[in-house]
């Protein structure tokens, strides 16, 4: 099922490395999803799927509170959610996802992160064929086969349940992902690890040396960039 939980996670504790970023960035992608909508997260999908992944970054209730409170008042900033897709030392994938209210400084930023560290942007569609777009839920437990019954009792169709880590982990479709984690909710499951849409390589590649090292420079770089929300890529860091 592509990268598995220990790559996942890994990414999400560098994230948390540095909270100030993540709480910054977070608060403009709850910003935007609640003045794209009803400010509500019952009656707001999209915002309450934001919600829940600031939880599992650890995002405090104020900081999420604030940002719905200026979507509500008189705040008029206007973000473009953007995708720019490249390739990495050696066959390497990358795909970028940003929100940003200046279009142009962003694309400067994103392609000097490519092109600095043995990289290049690549157009639209580039690599994102090589990639599944996939709902990754994952709680503490360890009984896959459990989880799997009970979603098929429910009538529930999931792509994968694996058991990673001492965490089960749930692969779905995309538009089922709300369904699966209101389902496991129902169960007794509040405590999600990681709750995220994701974009799973098909296929990995390893790289090594210097390769390795300009590859891991130049996603640092871009996950440091104020303006982008996630990175994707096909690299198997273990």
């Amino acid at each position: 099922m592509g990268r598995k939980w220990a790559n996942i996670k890994e990414k999400k504790a560098a994230k948390d490395a540095n909270n100030s970023r993540v709480y910054a960035k977070f608060g403009i992608e709850i910003y935007v999803a609640a003045k794209s909508g009803d400010p509500d997260p019952q009656a707001n999908q999209k915002l309450r799927f934001v919600i829940e992944r600031a939880k599992t970054y650890n995002v405090p209730k104020h900081i999420i509170d604030r940002a719905i409170e200026k979507a509500k008042g008189s705040g008029d900033e206007q973000y473009s959610e953007l995708r720019y897709e490249g390739f990495g030392p050696n066959g390497s994938m990358v795909i970028v996802d940003a929100l940003t209210n200046n279009v142009n400084r962003t694309a400067s930023d994103v392609r000097a992160a490519f092109g600095k560290n043995g990289g290049n942007m690549g157009v639209s569609g580039a690599v994102a064929y090589m990639f599944d777009h996939t709902g990754v839920i994952g709680f503490a437990a360890d009984d896959a086969d459990e989880i799997l019954e009970y979603l098929m009792e429910k009538d529930i169709d999931v792509r994968d349940v694996t058991e990673e880590d001492g965490q089960i982990i749930v692969y779905t479709e995309p538009e089922d992902f709300h369904t699966v984690q209101e389902a496991l909710k129902e169960k007794g499951i509040e405590d999600f690890s990681v709750s995220e849409l994701e974009m799973i390589a098909q296929n990995d590649v390893e790289l090594a040396g210097e390769d390795l090292e300009k590859f891991e420079h130049m996603i640092d770089v871009l996950e440091e960039l104020d303006d982008v929300q996630k990175v994707y890529h096909n690299v198997d860091l273990d």
